[in-house]
């Protein structure tokens, strides 16, 4: 293939009446390829001829695209086009993705109005000491307002959540008002799924962004140029803050931090041209939408696998979820009063807070159908068995079951096995002592029926229980 430079300057000094061997020595080429200049020249040649070797992937175009925007390297792709029929070598896809990229780099500058977008990422800064004098990772959040180039930082040791919605908040608060959107990196602490075009997303932020009324956008995977303005933002306050700084504590960090910012929004905008304090001021603040009355009030979450029996465990209890997520890792939202349960960006099961601690919180509708009729069954056999021991064995059936509707099986098939070394009438005294103090442990039980205390008489204080420990 003859390049159209080559063939321009060997074709100049050509017609300077240089020869074949002083062309090659002033150009560099080879002299064979000189010589096939020339003789192209000779020709009548006015331009280099070219062979297409790029016919042959050229149907495959759509293709490399797709794989190139999946973050394939060449080997891969060539790998992918063989399997489609592409009877072409390496060099030639290497040859043609490097095209295709220079075609790539080409994007349109994206401009916005007053008040409709703001950009967020956060930056990794290396370990800072915190107030503790304890050395932590430590990560920059950025807020930047589109428009103005108006800039939000700060300091965080963590990417979760909470921390998240926490910067957002400060930020809103910062410029005063709320904008339209809010594009966000594909960030593991805000959506659970990479997809740009049906992002899930983790059910708090989901309610956060409804509540302070802005859009949340996912910036597509690969197309940096979604959020450029940020990662500039970014990589601005890596280099002029912290970049050959170091900080004895936190406080003194989050200070030096937010004197910067102020210094960093006074400035003329390397593109821009213009102060991003004065444009937010006078033309981009009074578009942002209001702030609400209060701020988010933040709960807990975070993620549980759905046991066998239905049942997700949460602070010491267990609370019921639909048989269909049995197996399945859900997300829970944890407020005062309330656990809500989720998956896939859907409510599938509320609660109320259990305060205490090894108690269940059951619906009954969370059981298939025929589980339950399966359930009842084999409770009433298991009932039959103690009320052929006595009414107070019965009473305390009742007991154990209601307090425990789904572990109650070990407790009385322990209190039935009694029956191995105890007469029944042993067995009904020591339930009759377990049932007015309350006991609902197999293991209390038997301590009554071993030391002799079912002989002692009950004390029957009010319509059921005494005030006297067992």
């Amino acid at each position: 293939m003859l390049g159209v430079a080559m063939y321009t300057q060997v074709k100049t000094l050509w017609n300077l009446r240089k020869n074949k061997t002083e062309i090659a020595k002033l150009t560099g080429h080879d002299w064979k390829t000189v010589a096939k200049v020339i003789k192209a020249v000779e020709n009548g040649i006015d331009k280099p001829s070219y062979k297409d070797r790029d016919s042959i992937i050229e149907p495959f175009r759509d293709e490399v695209i797709k794989l190139l925007d999946r973050g394939l390297s060449g080997i891969r792709i060539h790998q992918e086009l063989k399997v489609l029929g592409f009877k072409g070598s390496y060099p030639t896809v290497k040859r043609y993705i490097k095209k295709m990229k220079k075609i790539s780099e080409i994007f349109v500058r994206i401009n916005t109005l007053p008040g409709e977008e703001a950009q967020v990422d956060f930056g990794y800064v290396g370990i800072t000491r915190d107030d503790s004098g304890k050395n932590r990772k430590t990560w920059v959040f950025n807020m930047r307002l589109s428009y103005s180039r108006y800039d939000f930082y700060c300091k965080v040791y963590d990417q979760r959540v909470e921390t998240f919605i926490r910067c957002h908040i400060d930020a809103f608060e910062f410029f005063g008002g709320v904008p339209e959107v809010v594009k966000i990196d594909n960030l593991k602490a805000a959506i659970l799924k990479a997809n740009f075009y049906e992002p899930i997303y983790q059910d708090m932020y989901r309610r956060f962004a409804d509540y302070y009324g802005f859009k949340p956008l996912p910036c597509r995977i690969y197309h940096a140029n979604d959020k450029g303005k940020v990662e500039s933002g970014i990589g601005y306050v890596k280099g002029n803050f912290f970049k050959g700084r170091k900080f004895d504590s936190g406080t003194i960090l989050d200070a030096g931090l937010a004197q910067w910012n102020n210094k960093a929004n006074t400035r003329i905008h390397g593109t821009t041209r213009k102060v991003p304090a004065n444009v937010f001021e006078t033309e981009e603040k009074p578009k942002l939408g209001p702030l609400p009355d209060e701020r988010f009030k933040m709960s807990r979450m975070g993620t549980r696998r759905v046991y066998h029996d239905c049942h997700i465990y949460v602070d010491y209890n267990y609370y019921s979820v639909p048989y269909e997520y049995v197996g399945r890792v859900v997300e829970i939202n944890l407020s005062d009063d309330l656990l809500r349960i989720s998956c896939d960006g859907k409510d599938i099961a509320i609660h109320k807070r259990i305060k205490d601690r090894g108690n269940f919180s059951t619906i009954d509708a969370h059981y298939p159908k025929y589980k339950k009729v399966a359930e009842t069954e084999y409770r009433e056999v298991y009932r039959a068995k103690m009320v052929a021991i006595g009414p107070y064995a019965e009473k305390l059936f009742s007991l154990i079951v209601g307090n425990n509707k789904q572990y109650w099986a070990q407790s009385i098939k322990g209190i039935l096995s009694l029956r191995k070394r105890y007469p029944e009438k042993v067995i009904e005294a020591s339930c009759k002592r377990a049932y007015f103090y309350k006991v609902k442990s197999y293991q209390i039980v038997k301590n009554i029926a071993v030391s002799g205390a079912y002989l002692l008489p009950v004390e029957e204080v009010g319509h059921e229980y005494a005030k006297v420990k067992a």
